[in-house]
């Protein structure tokens, strides 16, 4: 099968296209996809780079990629509610970019649900579900989410908004329209940032959800007055800072998570900001635009 794959760590340029890669077998309890469309992500990015070596130790030549959407090629012995031909997005278990990849955590594709939107879901519904549930919030409450643009972010905003948060979302001069449309009270994110939400808040915030890792922490546990209601996604700062860090794991992800999450967006009641598109040999350009950052959607590998 053709698949991206590289054999030492380094820069984008270690990625190769090959198509000979083997296709991956499947446990019991997965099943086989053949790929229609895989996100990059920034998690592939320091996978590629060695950054992520000392806890990760894979076995090259390596394919990367986890998120994917796709149909069912195989069932392993232990798999039910599925069939082969079924529509589903999820996790790959054996690298997504790639035209065939196991699964162990995937949930079917509503029929209205958009191929894109199917692929760029799983991290984001998973990442935002999981954010907002660690900080219990109630309605009526305040919350600040940084990066509140972002695939991430604009999700969280949304499911926020939905239950009743009054929400304050840090993003760029350019996003300011978006993020309003999506609920949110928009305040540019950068040097005098907290000043900024304080003049929406007076009060402060009840509570912060950091998408964007930009080292916000200190000023956000200054304003909730503490570290138990300020998470992050994306920091690892907070292990110094005593702020809960979450950033998921295998034994966390939830097809039924993923199911309502997709419900939410075939009513309309969320909407996703719109992918960008690569050729799979075209992964390494792919990996740079995730990398330089600065818009909006997810970044697709079409297969």
């Amino acid at each position: 099968m053709r698949a991206i794959t590289f054999e030492t760590y380094g820069g984008s340029d270690v990625l190769n296209l090959t198509d000979d890669r083997p296709v991956p077998g499947i446990a019991p309890d997965e099943v086989l996809v053949r790929v229609r469309f895989a996100a990059v992500n920034p998690f592939d990015l320091k996978l590629r780079s060695g950054s992520m070596q000392k806890v990760i130790h894979p076995t090259f030549p390596l394919v990367p990629g986890s998120e994917m959407a796709g149909t069912v090629e195989q069932l392993g012995a232990d798999v039910s509610g599925l069939v082969v031909g079924d529509e589903v997005f999820g996790w790959a278990t054996s690298g997504s970019y790639a035209e065939f990849a196991a699964a162990r955590v995937v949930a079917k594709k509503p029929h209205a649900l958009h191929w894109e939107a199917a692929a760029s879901l799983p991290v984001a519904a998973d990442a935002a579900t999981r954010g907002l549930g660690l900080l219990r919030l109630q309605p009526h409450e305040t919350l600040l989410i940084h990066g509140g643009a972002g695939v991430v972010g604009s999700l969280a905003v949304q499911l926020a908004v939905r239950a009743d948060v009054t929400v304050i979302a840090t993003c760029s001069a350019s996003d300011t329209d978006a993020v309003r449309h999506l609920g949110a009270h928009p305040v540019l994110y950068g040097e005098g940032v907290f000043e900024r939400v304080r003049e929406l808040a007076p009060d402060g915030v009840d509570a912060v959800l950091d998408a964007a890792g930009a080292g916000v922490l200190p000023g956000s546990i200054e304003l909730v007055g503490g570290t138990e209601r300020v998470v992050t996604l994306a920091d690892p700062a907070a292990y110094a800072l005593g702020v809960t860090f979450s950033s998921g794991s295998a034994k966390e992800q939830n097809a039924g998570v993923l199911s309502e999450v997709a419900a939410l967006v075939v009513e309309g009641a969320l909407v996703l900001p719109v992918a960008r598109h690569f050729a799979l040999a075209d992964a390494a350009e792919a990996q740079d635009a995730v990398a330089a950052g600065g818009r909006r959607g997810k970044v697709l590998l079409d297969l």
